[in-house]
């Protein structure tokens, strides 16, 4: 069994801890991602790609990364968002002009910024991938986290300062340390597609809420929309296995004819939704980020937007430790990191999740009231100004990197 040392351990080389990883190896931070499938960059994005919605600060964290040079020709701007309520008189618009930035967003696909990422870390010389390798067990101790892994070529155990869970909403090292979650079932599916409309999207994102759930078409390229459509769990068999003409009907009679008939659709996939947060997001030797410490409703788009913001704090809090000459996983270091990002998270999750609550209610008088709001902030730009700075992730106390300033 051999030993290797490390700063940083991240365990899963997913979006959020590859990041991590890009945003560590380029401010010389010794980093290791331990990831359990082969890391290697995809081919070209297909038609069935998985999109992500980045919300402008996102963007500038990816410009700081040394990655959005080669991700933008890749993305699709989103510049106006239209928020509505279906059947009803309320809804609301942003625009980028207004906001006083060249987008609101972008939509990309997981595929095409999982290359890009990969491409990136294979230039940086201070990081390490262990891939393929199963995490088999793991300690916290006074000195450093260690954890031995498994690989084709046999046990490994391997040490660094500061051990980061980013191994998604199902982590194997939060449950392991035993570190409890708050959860709350929606009862909702989250079907997500692509398809092609038969008008142009114009850099158009509708946020459609209906009486089954909300309904997102995001702008892509080439013309197609990518769909975030939330049924009740029990209908979301029913919904996956509708051949695509019947699918398609039913998404047009839910989200009307804005963007004209709605031609093709590729493959579904369901997601159960849930809101889950780990209690505590430090310990001595350990930090948690992205879906390991928080899980969201997709409505509004927030959650990997949020985990990146995890990820640019995080980043900044070791480097400046290290600058400093201190352990980065000191328990005071690490808790500079959670108090920063608990404000932010709490805001985050109480926005969707009251959303959610707020759009579900069938009762009139709840009905009329919020659609009234919904008008009101559309004709009040200090409210528009405050709902346009939480979705594009400006909110708050920012790290250096959501700035545009460079990590070190």
């Amino acid at each position: 069994m051999s030993t290797t040392d490390y700063q940083v351990l991240i365990a899963g080389g997913g979006l959020v801890g590859a990041s991590l990883a890009v945003a560590l190896g380029q401010a010389g931070v010794h980093t290791a991602v331990v990831e359990a499938a082969a890391f290697a960059s995809g081919g070209q994005p297909g038609y069935d790609d998985r999109s992500l919605a980045l919300a402008q600060g996102s963007q500038r964290i990816f410009e700081g990364l040394g990655v959005w040079e080669a991700l933008a020709p890749q993305t699709c701007p989103i510049e106006t968002i239209h928020v509505s309520d279906r059947g009803r008189f309320g809804f609301t618009r942003l625009r980028h002009d207004e906001e006083g930035v060249p987008a609101l967003g972008y939509v990309v696909t997981a595929r095409v910024l999982g290359q890009v990422l990969v491409e990136r870390l294979a230039e940086l010389d201070a990081v390490d991938i262990l891939a393929p390798a199963q995490l088999r067990d793991l300690e916290l101790g006074d000195q450093g986290a260690r954890v031995r892994l498994e690989q084709a070529e046999g046990a490994r155990s391997v040490g660094a300062r500061l051990l980061v869970a980013a191994d998604g909403a199902h982590s194997t090292i939060r449950d392991r340390l035993g570190i409890e979650t708050q959860r709350r079932d929606y009862g909702q599916t989250a079907i997500v597609a692509n398809l092609t409309p038969q008008l142009p999207h114009r850099n158009v994102a509708y946020e459609r809420f209906t009486d089954t759930g909300p309904m997102a078409l995001l702008p892509m390229t080439e013309g197609r929309c990518a769909l975030v459509w939330t049924v009740p769990d029990s209908q979301a068999d029913e919904v996956v296995l509708l051949d695509d003409a019947a699918f398609l009907a039913r998404v047009q009679e839910r989200f009307g004819y804005r963007l004209g008939r709605l031609l093709k659709v590729g493959r579904r996939h369901a997601y159960p939704l849930q809101l889950v947060r780990a209690r505590e997001s430090v310990r001595p030797r350990l930090a948690l980020i992205g879906n390991a410490m928080h899980t969201l409703h997709p409505i509004a788009g927030q959650g990997f937007n949020l985990g990146l913001r995890d990820v640019a704090a995080l980043a900044e809090v070791v480097v400046d430790a290290g600058q400093a000459g201190q352990d980065c996983g000191d328990a005071a270091v690490l808790g500079r990191y959670a108090e920063w990002r608990r404000r932010d998270q709490q805001r985050v999750m109480f926005f969707t999740d009251s959303l959610v609550r707020l759009f579900a209610q069938p009762l009139a008088p709840v009905a009329l009231a919020r659609d009234a709001g919904m008008l009101a902030m559309d004709l009040c730009p200090p409210a528009k100004r405050w709902f346009g700075r939480l979705t594009m992730g400006r909110a708050g106390r920012l790290p250096r990197l959501a700035r545009g300033l460079p990590l070190t």
